[in-house]
């Protein structure tokens, strides 16, 4: 990734001259008012023959002259609505830095996304004035309004999937998109951010996910938490202090609230390390390869996670009382038993499915708590007690925390308490092998399990 030691003493000037100066309240746009639909609405662009090309693109916004890079997947289909991804750099940086990934190239190209949408994203990459996100007069919001008209006049958006993501002054646009386009973008994640770019409005509910290091010198842990709380407090989340590790352990802790509005989530990932978008498990510099650092998955997992149209509750299944005793799980859709992959006893070995042999890795028995154990003093586990769509579901020594809990339901499903969520035989695959997820419950066969 590009090294940002060369632009510490301008991130740290704007930061506390920004932080110093009185916050107010910027002009909403009277040009555009985006809403998002309540299904998806095919956007002009859908159907007809591009006329924007990859590469850098000017248009005239606030009577200036702006750029910005566009990137449109490869085999690019005029039928297909894409996801829109605004990534916005730091003070000091540029739009090239975000879009090519500096060092660490395409992996690392808008801060990793890139490279896991696997061609499922259009992705922005805008160039701020003297290089920053001043936003003066609300002019930076603006900027972006009129970048998303030009871009859905031409090329195919899924409008229910439009999202933003930034570091440091980058972290304080795409919070001050929060604030004020809420009903224009789908989720936004703020990296090391401050409230650099103002905050108009505030007030409605987004998805939100907030990454901080404990020891930033630059942007405060405190800064990065006060944003997050707007939006606890604004998606109607249960008010709690997350833990976060501790300093010296060169770890990572992403906590995802609960009693959140259904489709407004937020998450904060709380690091040891100072300003950087790309802390590595293990390391303490703050200019790791970016294609290294977790940030990667756990910002795209928290995208995509999400589908068109509103957000919509998961519906809950009927609950039973958990059966007693020991058996094995048998996955309706794929005859085939839910497995400890290589008869591993280790922590962290993800479960799958395979042909039921009655091995020990195939005994599960259930507990009055709720825990589903395996070899006596392992239980299965939701990665990371995270809730997104796609979590992988491991072994790992029982603690008794709700990511170990499951719930036997009626229909023949397993809800994962912690995530509200169903254990799920990942692309409804039936081969020897296929991996074992959580999932939003939809009565699926690959959601379906029965006891032997």
């Amino acid at each position: 990734m590009l090294r940002y030691r060369s632009l510490f003493t301008a991130v740290a000037t704007t930061a506390l001259l920004v932080l110093a100066a009185t916050q107010t309240a910027l002009g909403e746009s009277a040009t555009m008012s985006l809403t998002r639909k309540s299904a998806l609405a095919p956007t002009a662009g859908c159907g007809k023959t591009p006329t924007l090309r990859s590469g850098t693109q000017s248009i005239t916004t606030s009577g200036k002259n702006r750029s910005y890079i566009l990137r449109i997947p490869d085999n690019y289909n005029n039928n297909t609505p894409y996801r829109l991804i605004f990534g916005f750099h730091w003070n000091g940086g540029t739009a090239n830095d975000v879009d090519s990934g500096g060092t660490s190239g395409y992996v690392w190209s808008y801060y990793g996304l890139r490279a896991l949408s696997n061609n499922t994203a259009i992705f922005v990459s805008p160039q701020g004035f003297n290089n920053g996100w001043a936003n003066s007069g609300g002019e930076d919001v603006t900027f972006v309004d009129d970048m998303i008209r030009r871009i859905e006049a031409d090329l195919c958006v899924d409008t229910a999937q439009r999202f933003a993501l930034g570091f440091s002054y980058g972290g304080g646009m795409s919070y001050a998109l929060a604030c004020g386009r809420a009903t224009t973008f789908r989720a936004v994640a703020v990296y090391s951010g401050g409230q650099l770019s103002g905050c108009s409005g505030g007030n409605d509910p987004i998805a939100y996910i907030g990454l901080h290091g404990l020891r930033d010198p630059v942007l405060n842990i405190s800064a990065g938490r006060s944003l997050r709380d707007r939006f606890v407090r604004n998606n109607g989340c249960t008010a709690q202090n997350p833990p976060e590790p501790a300093q010296g352990s060169l770890t990572h802790i992403v906590t995802y609230y609960s009693g959140c509005r259904a489709g407004y989530p937020v998450a904060w990932a709380a690091f040891d390390a100072g300003h950087t978008p790309n802390p590595v498990d293990g390391r303490s510099g703050d200019f790791e390869p970016g294609e290294n650092s977790w940030t990667r998955q756990v910002v795209w997992n928290f995208f995509a996670q999400f589908g068109g149209g509103n957000p919509t509750p998961t519906p809950t299944p009927t609950p039973t009382v958990n059966p007693p005793g020991t058996s094995v799980l048998r996955g309706v859709g794929s005859n085939r038993c839910l497995d400890v992959t290589g008869v591993s006893q280790n922590n962290g070995t993800q479960v799958q499915i395979w042909d039921c042999n009655g091995q020990n890795n195939q005994q599960w028995t259930s507990t009055g708590s709720g825990e589903l154990r395996v070899y006596g003093n392992k239980c299965l586990d939701v990665n990371g007690a995270a809730t997104a769509d796609g979590t992988a579901v491991i072994i790992w020594d029982c603690n008794g925390q709700n990511n170990q809990k499951w719930r036997f339901n009626s229909d023949g499903s397993i809800t994962a308490v912690g995530a509200n969520k169903c254990l799920d035989v990942s692309g409804n695959g039936t081969a020897n092998g296929t991996k074992v997820q959580i999932w939003s419950c939809h009565g699926g066969s690959n959601q379906k399990w029965t006891r032997a």
